[in-house]
C-alpha cells in the first residue's frame, strides 16, 4: 500500500503525492506551498480532493492515494491506488479534447466540459497502482 501518511508531500522530481484512502475520518492539509502554489488536500476512505490556489484540480470517489502527480502545459499524469474502483475527476482546460491512457492502454479521447472537468473511471480493485496519463 502506497498511502501518503503525511497526506501531501513534494517529490524530488517536482511532482506531488497525496491522499490516504485508509482513513475513516476526514483529514486535510491546507496552505501547503509547492512550486509557488498553495495546495489543499482533503482525504479519507470516501473521497480524496486536491485544490491548487483555491481552484479544483483532482477528486476521486471513493478516496485514493495519488503518487507523482505532475501537471504540464499539455495535461496531467499520475499513479493512483485504492481499495475499490474509482471515479476520478480532474480540472483541465475547458472545452478541450484530451487523449487518456489508463494502465498504459488508451481509454480514448475525452472532451472536458465548459468548467474544464474531465471524468474517468479507473479499475483499482486488486490492481495495486495504476498509471494515468491525460494529454492534449
Amino acid at each position: 500500500m502506497a498511502v501518503v501518511k503525511e497526506l501531501l508531500r513534494s517529490e524530488s522530481d517536482g511532482s506531488i503525492s497525496f491522499g490516504d484512502y485508509t482513513l475513516r475520518q476526514k483529514s486535510k492539509v491546507e496552505d501547503y506551498e509547492h512550486a509557488g502554489d498553495l495546495l489543499k488536500v482533503k482525504t479519507f476512505n470516501e473521497i480524496t480532493r486536491l485544490e491548487k490556489n483555491g481552484m479544483f484540480l483532482y477528486e476521486s470517489v471513493p478516496g485514493t492515494a495519488v503518487l507523482n502527480f505532475k501537471e504540464t502545459a499539455d495535461g496531467i499524469s499520475f499513479v493512483v491506488e485504492g481499495d475499490e474502483d474509482a471515479q476520478i475527476t480532474v480540472g483541465l482546460a475547458e472545452d478541450t479534447e484530451y487523449q487518456v491512457k489508463v494502465g498504459g492502454e488508451s481509454a480514448g479521447t475525452i472532451k472536458t466540459n465548459l468548467g474544464g472537468k474531465l471524468v474517468l473511471s479507473v479499475e483499482l480493485a486488486g490492481e495495486g497502482e495504476v498509471e494515468v496519463e491525460i494529454t492534449k
